[in-house]
């Protein structure tokens, strides 16, 4: 702590309200800055570092919170070409193509889509995170294609992240998977965490250890070998619909972690070069976190999917 950083501080003047809400209210942050900064070590509530947002305080029990300066993003902006399907001064939604990274990290600096936002929106982005303009609420692969939403301002931020949280926001998948799900529709449950054998990967764990989640699917054309699905998501977690569809012997088709081609249909690929699991996030749908409209979105599948769809004797894939 220390450094160039504010100091807010009072007591709380009633008792039973979460933890989050009330500091929030109190301190004029957002309480997703609240729980960011509790996840630092930056809140104390009568004079211990608070660690449970739902923990319900006393009337007249003291909390001081340690505000840090924003961070400079470090990402630095770059004119890439986006794919902005609606903009408002709120947020804006994007369809990303397959290989284009979300954010930089080890291994990929630049050329990512925050770089791209950061010139797009000339550093209006929102900072809830503590560093300064990143907008990111949630993610897809990188060589997942398809509709994302960023937001521009901390209280659309706040807003959407709540209905991630909630599992209130609507998204459906268009996934190619190996083999034909039997039966043709169905959920699939498994809580998901980090494997212990393979960082890079996630991993069915048992219910307690990871996070709940949960995936419907329906069959919409048997293809040869192989099955277009669309895949709704109730929860979202890091690589869901890609670890479910695996845990059913169904993994998706060019996935290099959690697929394996079945042999007949690897020359296919090999021919097409099709090198990224077969993913596409087609519909994305939210409440307008300031206005409060119903907002839906839809991304037609890929070129690169589409093609795989026909060569497997389907149609065009929508």
């Amino acid at each position: 702590m220390g450094g160039n950083s504010a100091i807010l501080q009072g007591v709380f003047e009633s008792g039973g309200q979460r933890l989050d809400k009330a500091l929030a209210e109190a301190s004029g942050l957002s309480r997703e800055r609240v729980k960011a900064l509790m996840g630092e070590g930056r809140v104390l509530v009568d004079g211990k570092a608070a660690a449970q947002a739902s923990a319900k305080p006393d009337a007249g029990t003291a909390w001081r919170i340690d505000v840090p300066e924003a961070a400079p993003a470090e990402a630095v902006a770059q004119d890439i070409p986006l794919s902005v399907v609606y903009e408002d001064a709120d947020l804006i939604v994007i369809d990303k193509p397959a290989g284009m990274v979300v954010h930089p990290a080890a291994g990929n600096p630049d050329g990512t889509l925050v770089n791209a936002l950061l010139h797009h929106c000339k550093g209006q982005l929102s900072g809830i995170g503590g560093v300064a303009r990143p907008g990111i609420v949630h993610r897809i692969d990188k060589d997942t294609s398809g509709l994302l939403v960023v937001a521009k301002t901390d209280a659309a931020h706040e807003g959407l992240a709540a209905q991630f949280a909630d599992h209130s926001i609507a998204r459906a998948y268009r996934a190619v998977c190996a083999g034909h799900p039997v039966p043709p529709a169905g959920t699939v449950r498994g809580a998901i965490a980090r494997s212990a054998t393979n960082r890079k990967k996630m991993a069915l764990v048992q219910d307690g250890r990871g996070k709940h989640a949960v995936t419907h699917y329906r069959t919409l054309e048997r293809l040869d070998s192989a099955a277009l699905l669309e895949c709704r998501l109730e929860t979202g977690r890091t690589h869901q619909v890609r670890v479910h569809l695996a845990s059913i012997g169904h993994a998706l088709l060019g996935d290099p972690v959690y697929g394996r081609t079945p042999a007949r249909l690897r020359p296919i690929l090999a021919a097409m070069d099709f090198r990224r699991q077969a993913l596409h996030a087609a519909e994305l749908g939210f409440i307008h976190p300031t206005r409060g409209e119903p907002m839906q979105f839809t991304s037609p599948t890929p070129v690169d999917m589409r093609e795989l769809i026909v060569e497997l004797g389907g149609s065009s894939g929508g």
